[in-house]
């Protein structure tokens, strides 16, 4: 498997993946994957040897250092990839993305998504919110997870 960053032609592959992992929800449409590149934000993939699509990721960085702050829009992985530290190693590119410019982070999650909370705590993300019937048509809950900036980090190392 390989990260690289993602292309037009790889946003039909996403979409379909997101009808698919997300069914029941709201899932991305192409021409949401399409404005979001279009915008300049950070998104990648993960692509097996023959360059199929496995999973993606994306961020957005608002603001400049040291005031900049990103948000993870998305981490999804095929369904039959799971498990395989595809999205730790999606999420480890974005948050390099973030410390690149001393970003805080921040992102939601369902509450009831145990896996994914587990790899974001694992990566210094905390809750710090309730979004009350954030995700639609389900109504499922998020939770609000913050990441310090790494200066914040660092400093809490050193005290």
């Amino acid at each position: 498997m390989r990260l690289g960053t993602l292309l037009r032609k790889d946003v039909p592959r996403c979409a379909e993946l997101e009808q698919e992992i997300f069914a029941g929800e709201d899932p991305w449409s192409v021409g949401m994957f399409v404005s979001e590149i279009e915008a300049g934000a950070f998104y990648i993939g993960a692509f097996e040897e023959d360059d199929h699509l496995v999973g993606y990721a994306g961020l957005a960085v608002i603001g400049s250092p040291p005031n900049a702050e990103a948000e993870v829009h998305t981490i999804a992985v095929d369904p039959k990839r799971q498990g395989e530290g595809i999205g730790k190693a999606l999420l480890r590119q974005l948050l390099d993305r973030a410390d690149a410019v001393n970003a805080v982070t921040f992102l939601e999650v369902r509450t009831d998504n145990e896996s994914a909370k587990g790899l974001y705590t694992a990566n210094d993300f905390e809750v710090v919110g309730l979004r009350k019937r954030y995700y639609q048509p389900s109504g499922a809950d998020a939770h609000t997870m913050r990441r310090p900036s790494l200066t914040e980090r660092e400093g809490k190392k050193t005290s």
